[in-house]
């Protein structure tokens, strides 16, 4: 069974359709007989694409460090929740266990994560496709930065075009090869 790596926010942020998009891709992924594996959360953005991918038949690996099992409230009704000691420890499994990776919107961890994974595929630690879904223009002041970025020298297109970015999940996901080419989800899970 192939996995997507979603990385989001452990807050559920300000616009419903951040909501939206994490309930839409976590549905995507179980219809596409996909298995999710993600940070291990149940609040925000991380709970509501767990609970959308178990209700739509996905199995779901969360991995979660110690000193956040209890802040971000490790979610219990999980496949498999691993509990591991550090953050580095928690990247390096999702990254292992993940056949393509998605970002939605989220914070400073979900950048991090999203620029590390990105990194690795430009430098060849991995070829595994990697995705930014930029929900309600939430993305749109980092993509023109990535896009002044290249333009400055500082990136070569190349690398840029790692990157796959859409605005709907299921474009996006088709991209990430989560979807068969010309696959749609039914209009309830239609965003734009």
């Amino acid at each position: 069974m192939r996995t997507l790596c979603v990385y989001c926010g452990s807050s559920p942020g300000t616009d419903p359709a951040f909501a939206d998009a994490a309930r839409a891709v976590g549905t995507l992924i179980g219809r596409e007989g996909w298995q999710l594996v993600y940070g291990g959360g149940r609040a925000g953005l991380m709970g509501i694409v767990a609970d959308a991918a178990l209700a739509a038949g996905a199995p779901v690996i969360g991995v979660i460090p110690e000193s956040l099992m209890a802040r971000e409230l490790g979610h219990p009704g999980l496949t498999e929740l691993h509990v591991v000691e550090t953050m580095h420890q928690r990247k390096t499994m999702m990254a292992e266990r993940a056949d393509a990776f998605v970002a939605l919107p989220g914070g400073i961890g979900t950048f991090e994560e999203l620029f590390e994974v990105w990194t690795w595929r430009q430098l060849g630690y991995h070829d595994k496709p990697v995705g930014l879904l930029n929900v309600a223009g939430y993305y749109d002041a980092l993509l023109a930065f990535l896009d002044q970025s290249t333009g400055k020298g500082f990136m070569r297109a190349a690398q840029h075009e790692l990157l796959q970015v859409h605005t709907d999940p299921r474009t996006l996901l088709a991209r990430l090869g989560v979807m068969a080419d010309g696959a749609t989800a039914p209009d309830d899970y239609r965003l734009i």
